[in-house]
């Protein structure tokens, strides 16, 4: 891990780095979810990214700076999923070997897609190994370089990429960004989405949004240091489910977001059902986060950014939404 803190120079030097490999993804509006929110809503669509989430980008900017002599050792991440996925596109993209420490409990489309790619796959129990232990045990014997999901500032600035395209868009336009919510789990997203679109429109409030149960930033905001979670319990959001924020990403958020917002379980699905319906797009429980907050509790006046993070979504699991919220 990278003790120093990345910039929004970082950001703007990662987007040149990547542009060519990732897909700038559209930024969506609705009028129907407009006048359900009471405000205007921009929604950047990574779930429409390379590898179904916005996690390539910070993957292949890691990558990407790696020595030839490290790219050749290969690569070690941990991950739920969509890290995973983006390591493994990454890796096969760059011809590097790829080793991937899963929970045994990942959606079967991220296990399989991540596998698809040529990734060897270790799965661990998530209630009780300890994953970073696992795949820094893994990296010592292969010699290879660690890519960690969201605590290393290569990695940061790769993924505030997408909040920078988001605000440049909106700047051509002449709009102003007042708030923006994010989805947050080990923080790396919101962070470096803060300092992005901050360079941009420096009065937006920034919020990251965390599971019911998963407050873990929230928590460390309020006690003014990391807490980390002691217990497991059960969301669908399971891309959001790290035990504790990232020192690094902890030590930008506390400085740069205006607060963190829980959503439950049946608000997520709601939003799943909506940007099914109101978007056109297929969102997963935790790339549909950002957008279950606005719907539970509505900012007031302005223009409002969600990130809607990722689509890799269970087939049934998505039916279930769709049917749970058919009537919006």
């Amino acid at each position: 891990m990278q003790n120093v803190l990345p910039t929004a120079d970082d950001i703007a030097e990662a987007h040149l780095r990547i542009r060519d490999w990732i897909v700038e993804t559209p930024v969506l509006e609705s009028d129907a979810l407009n006048r359900r929110i009471g405000t205007r809503v921009v929604l950047k669509a990574e779930c429409l990214q390379r590898g179904g989430s916005f996690k390539i980008r910070g993957a292949l900017n890691r990558i990407l700076q790696l020595k030839a002599d490290e790219r050749s050792a290969g690569v070690v991440a941990f991950s739920s999923g969509n890290h995973a996925q983006a390591v493994a596109i990454a890796s096969h993209w760059l011809g590097c070997r790829a080793t991937i420490v899963m929970p045994r409990d990942a959606p079967r489309p991220k296990l399989e897609g991540t596998r698809a790619y040529g990734a060897e796959v270790v799965l661990y129990d998530r209630e009780h190994d300890d994953r970073e232990a696992i795949a820094a045990g893994l990296a010592a014997k292969q010699g290879a370089a660690l890519v960690p999901p969201f605590d290393h500032a290569h990695v940061i600035a790769g993924q505030g990429t997408a909040a920078l395209e988001l605000g440049r868009a909106l700047a051509l336009k002449h709009l102003t960004l007042d708030a923006l919510y994010t989805p947050c789990s080990g923080g790396g997203l919101v962070a470096g989405s803060a300092l992005a679109i901050k360079s941009i429109f420096t009065g937006c409030a920034v919020y990251a949004v965390e599971p019911v149960g998963y407050t873990r930033l929230a928590d460390s905001l309020r006690a003014g240091e990391r807490r980390v979670l002691t217990s497991h319990p059960p969301t669908l959001c399971d891309g959001l489910r790290a035990p504790a924020a990232g020192a690094i990403t902890f030590a930008i958020n506390r400085r740069e977001l205006a607060g963190a917002v829980a959503v439950d379980d049946d608000a997520v699905l709601e939003a799943m059902a909506l940007a099914a319906e109101h978007l056109k797009v297929v969102l997963e429980p935790s790339g549909a986060a950002a957008l279950a907050a606005l719907l539970r509790k509505p900012p007031r006046g302005g223009c409002v950014g969600v990130i809607l993070s990722g689509g890799n979504v269970d087939a049934e699991l998505l039916s279930n939404a769709l049917t749970r919220h058919a009537t919006i």
